[in-house]
């Protein structure tokens, strides 16, 4: 590597390190201070929270790009045995055209391929969460496909005016975009889904015989309004807020709740809102200020949406993954309605000392703060040899030199 080189990184290292130790001494000194108040309600436990996040992310960010653009230019550096090639392309559901990144081994064909579907907070392609797939699979013989949801990034449309099924048919869009690739098996084309990713695997693989297979990861089998409850009751006594608020917060989301099904008052829910939203747990319960006319409301359609009955129309073979220390997903629950009745195309497993995200080094603290999840990335190596060893099982691993015949799509 070039002198100039080398004393640009140890510049930059230096600076990086005194940055990074200096937030960390703020926010010691102002976790000190918090300590004098009440759980939640820190001013100063907040900012600390807060800069540290800026000080990992400064240096995940400028760390990460500088590693993989200098790896290749290392003296001894050899050639892998894998060439992950990546090509931007684009697809169409219905008016909306949708933009991604496809991931495949450098001259493979008869590939297998997945479609990565998103996170309710994770709507872009390039999110760390999904980059152990594009890291992972194409070495295996399966192409990867990320994608932009719709109205965020390159992608078109809005996500206000959709809803699952919607959401769901984008996927199929997509699965339809790869099986007419040459290069990709159209029958070992399939769907892997983290939480609201995994309802929508799921759905599209009732919505369409295209889909093969399908890997939901974390994805409650319970409604929506069931799982946000028990999230914001997890948030609440992970932070120390007595039984009595939590109380307070049940109260107003069974309100809002009720009135979104047609059987309680909108004004009655209005006013425990206002109530509830001077208290500092309130942003983390993602209710929203105003509640808002039932008729139009994207809430109310999303908490029509029980996922069992659509479990149980699942033909293709699927992979259902939970956390066993996961916070924001009811997963006893989950595990116990989906073994309440037969579905033997299911393999439903609980990943030891893994969260919502896959990973086991995060404080339950951190796994409730967004800021702190933005750069998440799964770490069970339980998760890993089980997906592996199922795709394997699943033969969606192998892959030949050889081209495939092609098929017309199904519906």
């Amino acid at each position: 590597m070039p002198r100039r080189r080398l004393r640009a990184q140890a510049v930059r290292s230096e600076t990086l390190a005194r940055v990074f130790l200096t937030a960390c001494k703020i926010a010691r000194e102002l976790d000190q201070r918090s300590r004098r108040s009440r759980p939640g309600k820190s001013l100063f436990g907040n900012i600390s929270a807060v800069l540290r996040s800026i000080a990992i992310l400064l240096v995940i960010t400028a760390y990460a790009p500088a590693t993989a653009q200098e790896t290749a230019s290392l003296p001894w550096s050899a050639a892998p045995t894998t060439r992950i090639v990546s090509e931007s392309r684009t697809f169409r559901n219905g008016d909306v055209a949708l933009s991604g990144t496809l991931y495949l081994p450098d001259g493979g064909q008869a590939l297998g391929a997945v479609v990565v579907t998103h996170t309710a907070s994770k709507p872009l392609r390039d999110a760390p969460l999904y980059r152990h797939l594009i890291e992972m699979l194409p070495p295996l013989g399966i192409a990867v496909l990320t994608y932009d949801r719709r109205g965020s990034g390159q992608s078109g449309g809005k996500l206000s005016d959709s809803d699952y099924a919607m959401l769901a048919d984008d996927a199929i869009a997509a699965v339809r975009m790869l099986r007419a690739d040459a290069r990709i098996d159209p029958a070992r084309v399939g769907i892997w889904g983290l939480s609201q990713g995994g309802w929508l695997s799921l759905l599209a693989a009732t919505r369409s015989s295209d889909v093969r297979f399908v890997v939901s990861i974390a994805a409650p089998l319970v409604s929506p309004d069931v799982q946000m409850m028990f999230r914001s009751e997890s948030y609440m006594r992970i932070n120390g807020y007595p039984e009595t608020e939590i109380n307070q917060m049940r109260a107003t989301r069974r309100a809002v709740d009720d009135y979104m099904r047609g059987t309680g008052n909108r004004a009655a829910a209005q006013a425990l809102v206002d109530a509830a939203a001077t208290k500092p747990w309130f942003d983390q319960t993602y209710m929203g200020k105003t509640v808002s006319d039932r008729a139009t409301s994207r809430w109310r359609r999303e908490i029509e949406y029980d996922p069992l009955p659509v479990l149980d129309q699942v033909e293709a073979p699927a992979l259902i993954l939970f956390g066993a220390n996961d916070p924001v997903v009811p997963v006893s629950t989950s595990v116990a309605r989906v073994n309440s009745r037969p579905h033997p195309g299911l393999t439903v497993r609980v990943i030891a000392g893994a969260d919502h995200h896959m990973t086991t080094s995060m404080t339950p603290q951190a796994q409730m703060n967004p800021a702190q999840t933005e750069q998440v990335r799964p770490e069970a190596l339980e998760y890993f040899s089980i997906l592996t060893s199922w795709m394997t099982d699943q033969e969606i691993t192998r892959s030949t030199g050889q081209p495939v015949a092609r098929q017309s799509p199904q519906r």
